[in-house]
């Protein structure tokens, strides 16, 4: 089994802030899988179900991030799941809005929930890293994180949560470094992945390989990607196609 935890904060008025974002890409995955009604256990909100061949248990604490590392350390403990069996999903201001990345065990970089379950499980467990950007002073990180995303953040938060939700199995079967690539492919727009009906390609492009955007595709990517840089987080996601390296430290 595998324990699948959002970060957050419980009750309404936390719903769309930007350290909830955890619990809204659990939501998502629990929308596009066959789970079990969310119950209230483990000082938090779980549900049960299967993703692909392997069986997950689903928490959302509700203890408030603080104290996250509290309601986690019961579900595994309860079920005696290794490190290796806890995939935690959460926000991370050290990346640019929109950008995705995985790691396993690191530091903490100041995220109370983290901190939370590292003191009661230990540090070695699977984090999903969801960028929600930075604020330009320090001090204004406790209020940027507690606050509502901004409708303009929606052009990048839904299509991302949804590209997670749907290649979460890959995730679970193949790995970081898989999930992550799907997770770009899912977000290249349509009219840049080659047509199955198109005609043949000319000599010079036989070497791309089947499977990737062609090369015209490719620039284009590559240009918006450019021209964006960090302005355009969807862009930036795209990006990714190129380097899916996932973090080991």
């Amino acid at each position: 089994m595998k324990l699948i935890v959002g970060l957050g904060n419980y009750g309404g008025k936390y719903a769309s802030n930007r350290h909830n974002v955890g619990f809204m890409a659990v939501d998502e995955i629990f929308d596009a899988y066959d789970f079990s009604p969310w119950r209230k256990r483990f000082s938090g909100e779980v549900c049960e179900g299967r993703i692909g061949r392997t069986k997950c248990l689903m928490l959302k604490p509700s203890t408030y991030m603080n104290e996250s590392g509290r309601s986690v350390g019961e579900a595994a403990r309860f079920y005696k799941l290794d490190l290796d069996d806890v995939i935690v999903l959460y926000d991370e201001i050290d990346l640019v809005a929109g950008k995705l990345k995985a790691k396993t065990g690191g530091g903490n970089a100041g995220h109370n929930g983290l901190r939370s379950i590292s003191n009661h499980l230990g540090n070695d467990y699977h984090r999903v890293r969801i960028g929600v950007g930075r604020p330009a002073q320090k001090s204004q990180v406790s209020n940027y994180v507690l606050r509502d995303f901004n409708k303009s953040d929606q052009q990048w938060l839904v299509p991302l949560l949804d590209a997670i939700a749907r290649k979460f199995e890959t995730f679970l079967e193949c790995g970081s470094r898989d999930f992550l690539n799907q997770v770009v492919e899912h977000l290249v727009p349509f009219e840049e992945k080659p047509s199955k009906k198109s005609a043949k390609k000319p000599q010079q492009d036989s070497l791309n390989d089947k499977n990737t955007i062609s090369k015209d595709a490719q620039s284009k990517t590559s240009q918006k990607a450019s021209q964006s840089d960090d302005r355009g987080p969807l862009a930036d996601m795209l990006n990714l196609w190129k380097k899916t390296d996932t973090d080991k430290e």
